[in-house]
């Protein structure tokens, strides 16, 4: 377990609120991955396993630029990085020798995938009993769903998400981003960080190790707060509105005359009538059509044609510079070029590098959230297959004859690659040629 009775608050620190945190990711794919690595990005110290053959779904998994697998660098950012075959007895054997190093496990096969390999829960716990291990599965470890494969977009259509995206009366639909997979992973960093608070406060000597069974349709589901309270009390059942919210009005995009689209919150009594206003429309103030959520609501279809004349009779430019006088809520829908440009992106530094050996530099999300008394480092990319094999497994106890037994059985695999340390700064990381 580890200590953090032993932290100074004197000022920033580069350590992180999860320095001391130890985590195997031995997860494929994006979901619980992502949970370690945002766990990473708060000072956790995260180690990658995969197996041999490099060949995890996201290494393959678009953006592929040549030979350089730019998903994998970004998502797996800050890890270590080990290959071995877990299936096999030796690889088994390692990676239990390894095991009590670590005070997290994450994986994300199907439900009863480890037990075969001889890896149960009673195994892991025999020689680790602190272990947390961190199961996320697309439907849980139980229920008739239980062994079922699980995407993104799986988790989106069966827990009501993707049945309210889109037009009415049209296709539902998914976004181009596996929003499923992203969710259940903030959902499994908190709940690694849940699990860790909760060892503190039990009673030393005790075994304190733990199993969270995180459902990936579950995580999606549970964002969803009143779609089954309004189902089961109120008879109703959400359905698509396109980009108009049903729940408060005025909240639409709409078109301006410059062919852009622009977003418009009033939600709320004050919110609502400064809409008004920016439209020189003071006149509608009072109608009792407009008064109340209630009656706004009702009423949709005229508020939206209204606003939305508005709009297409001015440009971008003029529709922002009228509400932003109004302190109306509202955005241009950015693309990711105008996300990357916006200043306040640019102000809190919300876009990092990603020092990379084989790239130089490459962009990513800032660590989120901030906090007063940490600087968070800049993490360096997704690590090659095997890249840490020599160091991991050195720090075990195995000398060069055995590592070098290990490779040739084929039970791990080792690469060349330029070395960078885990969590260099950007002014501190050495650069490559582009």
């Amino acid at each position: 377990m580890p200590d953090f009775t032993s932290a100074t608050h004197s000022g920033p620190s580069s350590a992180g609120p999860l320095q001391g945190v130890r985590i195997l990711d031995m997860a494929t794919v994006l979901a619980a991955p992502f949970a370690a690595t945002l766990c990473g990005d708060l000072g956790a110290e995260v180690t990658k396993l995969e197996l041999p053959d490099g060949s995890d779904t996201l290494r393959h998994m678009l953006p592929v630029m040549g030979e350089h697998s730019l998903y994998w660098k970004v998502a797996n950012r800050g890890k270590r990085g080990i290959s071995l075959d877990v299936r096999k007895p030796e690889g088994r054997a390692l990676f239990l020798k390894m095991l009590p190093r670590y005070d997290v496990l994450v994986e994300n096969f199907r439900t009863g995938t480890l037990d075969r390999w001889g890896l149960d829960l009673a195994t892991l716990h025999a020689h680790n009993p602190d272990l947390i291990v961190l199961r996320v599965t697309g439907f849980g470890q139980t229920g008739p769903y239980a062994s079922r494969p699980g995407f993104a977009r799986i988790f989106e259509a069966m827990s009501g998400f993707a049945h309210l995206s889109g037009e009415s009366g049209r296709s539902p639909q998914h976004m181009n981003h596996p929003l499923g997979d992203v969710i259940a992973g903030v959902f499994g960093a908190f709940s690694i960080a849940a699990a860790i608070a909760g060892q503190a406060r039990q009673p030393e000597g005790s075994p304190r190790g733990c199993e969270i069974d995180l459902a990936a349709t579950e995580a999606l589901f549970r964002t969803l707060d009143p779609l089954a309270v309004e189902h089961q009390l109120m008879g109703t059942v959400r359905e698509r509105t396109g980009a108009r919210a049903t729940y408060s009005a005025l909240s639409n995009i709409f078109a301006t005359q410059d062919s852009q689209w622009l977003t418009i919150v009033g939600t709320g009594g004050t919110a609502f009538r400064r809409i008004f206003d920016a439209m020189g429309r003071a006149d509608l103030l009072d109608d009792p059509r407009f008064a109340t959520n209630v009656t706004r609501l009702k009423h949709a279809d005229e508020i939206d044609g209204l606003v939305a004349a508005w709009c297409r009779g001015h440009t971008l430019a003029e529709l922002q510079a009228r509400l932003t006088q109004f302190q109306v809520p509202h955005s241009k829908i950015y693309s990711i070029a105008d996300t990357v440009a916006d200043p306040q992106v640019r102000a809190r530094e919300a876009i990092i590098q990603l020092p990379d050996p084989e790239l130089g530099e490459i962009p990513a999300p800032c660590v989120v959230p901030r906090f007063s008394n940490h600087q968070a480092p800049t993490p360096r990319s997704g690590p090659a297959v095997g890249e840490h094999n020599e160091e991991v497994y050195g720090e075990l106890g195995l000398d060069a004859a055995a590592i070098a037994a290990l490779r040739e059985r084929g039970w791990c695999r080792f690469l060349s690659r330029p070395a960078l340390s885990r969590g260099l700064t950007r002014k501190e990381a050495p650069q490559a040629a582009h």
